[in-house]
């Protein structure tokens, strides 16, 4: 096991810069997800770390040591791909522990080393199976097990889910969060999906064109984001934003929006300013004190109800447990939780 750090990464392609500076700290053992959009530069810096890619600028060092100038396969990581990327000519066995032959290791290491990691997989009988013979999720363990099986400081996983069918991807996320349990390695991991990184990850790192919006706790991301992008991007479904500015009304601050809508609000900014108001959907519930709203779409899941709705000429989105009978076009009351409320500068979108 060992830390990674990123001091002032930058990397560039000719003229074009799209790493700008990236500065991140992974303690020994932790498990750090790099999130975003697509092309936000997450891939990039995994690969940096990996030294699949040259840095233009700054310094990486893996477990105290300077890595810029090792070549990858001396760096002591290992890396699960997105495309699995096995030998289709070799069996599971062979795939598990090539890396290790290459090496020169004994035959019975290899052979201990892979029945090791078979188990923590569940892969024993799969060994002498091709990776024609095998679905998404087993070759994704057998890829898994092949990191293993070099008994790595660090894991690097690169979007390793995004081939997986939705059931699939739950099953797996599981089976990696407990394998990062059991071994207690360093695993840095990329993902554009932010359901994964809220639930496997020790610590979350957002980014947007290649910078680093944001680096926090799962939870303290989704409870205290630091801008707009944050907040729309970690929550799902994902937050409402709604224009105005702050007013008063009966001697209380509150929203105005933009088309008029009056919403409540706990007292954070200037009464004036111009603001985004946001609220989660899970943070508002159906109340006989609410506001009134005009449904648009209702979605009913089972479990909860999903509605689009609008306060005026403002769009709402709000999840509650209720099962609704209400028509589109009909009047429901919608009561928002004040003390949920996220305020954010309307010019730069930085959290009030």
């Amino acid at each position: 096991m060992a830390e990674v750090t990123v001091r002032n990464i930058v990397k560039r392609y000719g003229s074009v810069q799209v790493i700008h500076g990236v500065n991140v700290d992974i303690a020994d053992g932790e498990f750090v997800i790099l999130v975003g959009p697509s092309g936000c530069g997450k891939s990039t810096l995994l690969r940096m770390i990996a030294g699949l890619e040259a840095i233009s600028g700054g310094e990486i060092s893996i477990g105290g040591r300077v890595v810029n100038d090792v070549l990858p396969k001396d760096r002591d990581i290992a890396m699960v791909f997105q495309n699995y990327a096995l030998y289709p000519h070799k069996n599971v066995a062979d795939n598990m522990g090539f890396s290790l032959k290459i090496k020169g290791r004994p035959k019975a290491e290899i052979e201990a080393k892979v029945k090791k990691a078979a188990e923590i997989l569940d892969l024993g009988k799969l060994l002498d199976r091709f990776p024609k013979q095998l679905s998404g999720g087993q070759r994704q363990r057998v890829a898994m097990g092949r990191a293993i099986v070099r008994d790595p400081q660090v894991f690097l996983f690169d979007e390793p889910l995004s081939n997986l069918d939705a059931k699939l991807r739950v099953a797996m996320r599981v089976e990696i969060k407990e394998l990062h349990q059991r071994l207690g390695t360093t695993i840095v991991y990329v993902t554009h999906d932010q359901i994964e990184a809220m639930t496997m990850a020790d610590k979350i790192v957002v980014m947007r064109d290649g910078k680093v919006e944001q680096v926090g706790a799962p939870l303290d991301l989704y409870d205290n984001p630091g801008n707009v992008f944050v907040a729309g991007f970690i929550g799902s479904p994902a937050m409402n934003f709604i224009k105005g500015k702050i007013g008063s009304k009966d001697g209380r601050q509150v929203f105005v929006s933009d088309a008029g809508s009056v919403l409540p609000v706990e007292g954070r900014a200037q009464d004036g300013q111009p603001v985004i108001y946001g609220i989660r959907p899970e943070h508002i519930d159906i109340a006989p004190d609410g506001l009134p709203a005009t449904v648009s779409v209702l979605e009913p899941t089972g479990s909860e109800t999903q509605i689009f709705a609008k306060f005026g000429e403002d769009p709402i989105d709000a999840i509650v447990k209720d099962r609704l009978t209400v028509r589109p076009g009909e009047e429901v009351r919608l009561k928002i939780d004040s003390r949920r409320v996220h305020i954010f500068d309307r010019q730069s979108g930085a959290r009030l």
